[in-house]
């Protein structure tokens, strides 16, 4: 099948204005619209994270389990973003994010009032259910609707408001827990979802170069399937970085999960609310997801992911001091290299994708999701058997295969440093030009 053919919604090019252009009042619209709901959207999913050792206690489950709360969510997430992939060619980029958005705060809201543990589980696993319609459509919007030449910049900034909601998340319920108990905490978090989504419908523009498809039943959705599928599989930059984002998250959520029961114990026994505001060092990542994100639209995509991959590895290292200064800039250099690393990998599914784009971002995020709900729940083991040391041995493996594919990846695209021949392009093109120009 043709590149042309496996974009049948994208209007044609001579279509007036094409895109949303940087320095115009939709793109800014826009850039905010889905820094709302990167916002939302991973406030809620993480804002578990710090309440974990209090669930020990609340529920006298064990912190093996007590990451249930988290990655039970981010599997149904995982599964959720693929089958929303799968219709999105039917549905309103819009309505499938605002409708996920409104969803998952409520979800989020009545969770705060779960009665015991499984009620909470069960809350929290439809939860990430709603969430999928954010990151399953967010990516494809942002590749159909932002100039070649400043999507990685945008796809920066979204990023960015993920880093900024998952800093949020952590920060805010460390500080009410410490004060109110979980049940404050996990609901002023839902509240701030229904602000974030209204916020969202208000800003963002509808759609210009995406058409729904209507009256195309579960056969074209098969065949979307198959097409779509066949050809991003076969695509073996494309599957590397799927491989990437599942180890990057794996790597990520692993050491969030559990370095807050490190803290907790000797040598530091730090209180819920110092190690809510550990978390602070989110805003790293605010900057690293947008300033990556320029560097890969000058110098190549492959050199700034292994970059930041390497970085991310670096500040692992830094975490296994029990001096707390150098075990904090461990982690601050950790999660800069990490959000780095994503921003870029993510950015590049889209111009690697053979057209289909919404479907080859479902699966990054599938595999991104997949990552973070097994290894992170798996992590629980290696803190179990070997504590922090053994948290981060597992880390360090999947970094270390990580930058492995990531140098795998400079050599099979060449980089993938963009040209002004490359940027003339039609969409179609565009979309497929690091695999044309390798």
């Amino acid at each position: 099948m043709s590149t042309a053919s496996a974009s049948p919604a994208t209007p044609s090019d001579t279509a007036s204005p094409q895109y949303l252009a940087r320095g115009t009042p939709e793109l800014r619209r826009a850039q905010w619209a889905l820094f709302a709901a990167g916002f939302s959207t991973f406030s809620l999913l993480y804002c578990v994270q710090p309440l974990m050792p209090l669930f020990t206690h609340a529920f006298k489950v064990s912190p093996a389990q007590s990451s249930l709360a988290l990655s039970l969510c981010t599997g149904l997430l995982a599964i959720a973003i693929f089958f929303v992939g799968l219709f999105s060619q039917a549905l309103p980029r819009k309505r499938i994010m605002a409708l996920s958005l409104f969803a998952s705060a409520a979800l989020g809201t009545i969770a705060a009032v779960a009665p015991d543990w499984q009620s909470l589980l069960v809350l929290r696993a439809l939860q990430g259910i709603a969430m999928g319609g954010v990151p399953a459509v967010a990516m494809a919007y942002l590749a159909e609707e932002v100039e070649p030449d400043t999507l990685g910049f945008v796809m920066g900034l979204y990023i960015s408001g993920s880093a900024f909601g998952g800093l949020s998340g952590r920060v805010i319920t460390g500080l009410v827990s410490d004060h109110f108990g979980w049940r404050a905490a996990m609901g002023t978090l839902g509240l701030l979802g229904i602000v974030a989504a209204v916020l969202f419908v208000w800003l963002l523009p509808a759609s210009r170069r995406f058409a729904p498809q209507r009256g195309r039943g579960w056969a074209g959705v098969v065949n979307d399937v198959r097409a779509g599928a066949g050809a991003h599989l076969k695509n073996g930059p494309l599957c590397a970085l799927f491989a990437m984002g599942g180890l990057l998250m794996g790597a990520f959520v692993t050491v969030y999960n559990y370095v807050g029961f490190r803290l907790l114990l000797p040598p530091f026994s730090l209180s819920q609310t110092f190690i809510g505001f550990i978390f602070v060092v989110y805003l790293v990542g605010i900057f690293a997801s947008t300033f990556f994100g320029r560097l890969a639209d000058r110098h190549g995509r492959g050199a700034m992911l292994s970059a930041g991959t390497g970085l991310a590895l670096a500040g692992l290292l830094l975490t296994l001091s029990d001096a707390l200064p150098i075990l904090i800039a461990g982690i601050v250099l950790f999660t800069f290299g990490f959000f780095a690393a994503h921003a870029v990998a993510s950015g590049w599914v889209g111009q690697l994708a053979r057209g289909y784009k919404a479907l080859a971002a479902s699966l990054y995020l599938l595999v991104y999701y997949v990552g973070s709900s097994v290894l992170g729940s798996w992590g629980g083991h290696f803190w179990a058997a070997g504590s922090w040391a053994g948290v981060a041995e597992m880390a360090g493996a999947l970094l270390t295969l990580a930058l492995v594919i990531s140098a795998g990846l400079v050599w099979r695209t060449g980089g993938m440093r963009r040209s002004s021949r490359q940027a003339d392009r039609s969409p179609a093109d565009t979309a497929v030009a690091g695999v044309a120009d390798r």
